[in-house]
């Protein structure tokens, strides 16, 4: 069934001495601390994000916050490089919390879900064959509103609402919003608050950063009594300073607005530029107060993984594998009485089914007889291809011949040609 754990999480397995479910997990993620933080395949892009923000942070607070805490009096420097220190680790906590936690993985199923339409009254070996294929779409009813959910191969269940697949982490995401390569994690149900505010947050530090460095430009100037240029040129950093964050802040600045705009109409990046709801009613639009407090003062589900788990033993051990591609037949791997209805099982004997073709081959020898007994006398050749053809060759094991479908056509006109 769709959201069921597979592998994925839950109790721990039987054994004690099994390995860890992120031991055997089948994404792309990477774990750290055996398993207590969870990333992206390109968790590595986590150090740039990181440079791009401590090092700005660190310039700024050698050469302009301590400057001003030296050179100015009241004391000012000396907050302003307190408020920059605990506005980065506050930012950096963001990072952390965004990219190293799940974002809403569904576990994955071990089997597919039971195709649906199967006609329990089918005879089994009747030439009509009963509707067997998993629909690749499932409509599902939204305040009112049919949103279709599709199948996933990978994953083998059908995904919830809102729900996508991740190419790059290999894992369906509930709500999925996007894989940010900046955090190196994808940004779903579980931690886009964290997104949001972690890139509003850099928002705030570049201002923050821009506006004190204007302010120390400011002083030089008016404690000199020089221009605006000549202050500037006497601070290199600070410059520096104000074109990166002038650059940084058009990036995070607008990455904010865009995804307040998606928040308060209940829109995720995925939906915005795959299903453009401007078009088209949006199911999960409640209005702009009651969309924000959803993300921000709503309950962040529990994650549905337990990844320090005992990976657990298999329960279908003996059994045949089961399909694993997106269409299968629900006879595969089951005894005949499971399909029809009142009878006993009944299970695959090989000798009896040899016994079983035996007869049928003697029965196809003695379609090759017509009344008047013609092909009595036919050739032992002929016999045993006539044979070969019912499925048995000399020493009685089953052989194919798919080759040769129009078998009696075929055997009358080689004995007409004799």
């Amino acid at each position: 069934m769709n959201g069921a754990s597979s592998g994925g999480g839950g109790a721990a397995g039987a054994g004690g001495d099994g390995p860890l479910v992120y031991q055997r997990w089948k994404g792309n993620n990477v774990f750290v601390l055996q398993g207590r933080f969870i990333f992206g395949p390109d968790a590595r892009s986590l150090y740039v994000t990181m440079f791009l923000i401590i090092a700005p942070v660190s310039i700024f607070c050698v050469f302009v916050a301590k400057e001003l805490m030296n050179n100015f009096s009241y004391g000012l420097g000396l907050p302003v490089m307190i408020a920059a220190v605990v506005f980065t680790a506050y930012d950096l906590s963001l990072l952390l919390l965004t990219s190293g936690r799940d974002p809403g993985i569904i576990p994955r199923n071990a089997h597919p879900p039971e195709p649906e339409g199967l006609d329990g009254n089918a005879e089994v070996g009747s030439n009509q064959t009963p509707p067997m294929r998993l629909p690749r779409v499932k409509d599902v009813v939204v305040n009112g509103v049919t949103v279709k959910t599709k199948y996933c191969d990978t994953c083998m269940l059908y995904r919830p609402p809102r729900c996508s697949h991740c190419s790059i982490c290999n894992n369906c995401v509930e709500r999925f919003d996007h894989h940010c390569p900046w955090v190196g994690q994808c940004i779903g149900l579980r931690n886009y608050r964290f997104f949001y505010m972690f890139v509003f947050s850099t928002t705030l530090l570049c201002l923050y950063v821009f506006g004190f460095c204007w302010v120390y430009i400011v002083k030089i100037r008016n404690s000199e009594q020089i221009t605006i240029w000549k202050a500037m040129a006497k601070t290199p950093a600070s410059i520096a300073l104000l074109v990166y964050t002038f650059i940084a802040v058009w990036f995070v600045g607008g990455l904010s607005v865009f995804h307040l705009y998606l928040m308060s109409t209940n829109q995720t990046t995925y939906e915005n530029f795959r299903y453009r709801y401007d078009q088209r009613a949006n199911p999960y639009n409640r209005g702009v107060v009651e969309n924000i407090k959803e993300i921000f003062f709503s309950v962040i589900p529990a994650s549905k993984n337990n990844f320090r788990a005992r990976v657990p033993a298999p329960q279908d051990q003996g059994l045949r594998p089961r399909p694993t591609n997106g269409f299968m037949s629900p006879n595969m791997g089951r005894a005949i009485g499971d399909i029809e209805m009142g009878r006993k099982p009944v299970a695959w004997d090989e000798p009896r089914m040899a016994a079983e073709i035996g007869d049928l081959g003697a029965g196809l020898s003695n379609l090759l007889e017509d009344k008047d007994g013609r092909f009595r006398n036919a050739s032992p050749d002929l016999s045993r291809d006539a044979l070969a053809i019912g499925g048995l060759d000399d020493q009685g094991s089953s052989v194919m011949n798919p080759g040769r479908t129009s078998w009696g056509v075929e055997a009358v006109d080689k004995h007409h040609s004799t």
